[in-house]
């Protein structure tokens, strides 16, 4: 069974850090993960996403502020991974609901935006960034 769980999202002001963590469990290595975003009234969007046979890719809106890197573990023949999102010099317009979310099909791992019943989604983690 694939779980993924979001975490570490807060209120702070524009210019601060965050750094949020998506804990994935129960995959292998054909997963890819991604960070998506949603604010409300708007559509949800690509934020970055990691795959391990692929470079990170990341929305244009968050180039050079925000930064996913992993780590992993292996037990028996599955993976539990963490990938992180850490968010730099924040904006007022980065407030949203943060999603991660993980498939393994190689053609979404290669798309910038996923259907809701595309993967396995976490709760999703609120970050709120004040001007």
């Amino acid at each position: 069974q694939v779980d993924v769980m979001a975490s570490g999202g807060g209120s702070v002001q524009a210019g601060e850090s965050l750094r949020l963590s998506c804990d994935v469990s129960g995959i292998t290595e054909s997963y890819c993960v991604g960070w998506f975003r949603q604010a409300p009234g708007q559509e949800r969007e690509l934020v970055g996403r990691w795959r391990r046979d692929g470079p990170l890719v990341y929305a244009e809106s968050v180039r050079g502020r925000f930064t996913i890197s992993t780590v992993s573990n292996h037990y028996a023949n599955k993976i539990n991974r963490v990938v992180y999102l850490q968010m730099d010099d924040l904006k007022a317009e980065d407030t949203a609901m943060y999603y991660c979310a993980t498939t393994s099909s190689s053609y979404y791992c290669q798309k910038a935006s996923w259907s809701p019943t595309v993967g396995v989604w976490g709760q999703g983690t609120q970050v709120t960034v004040s001007s």
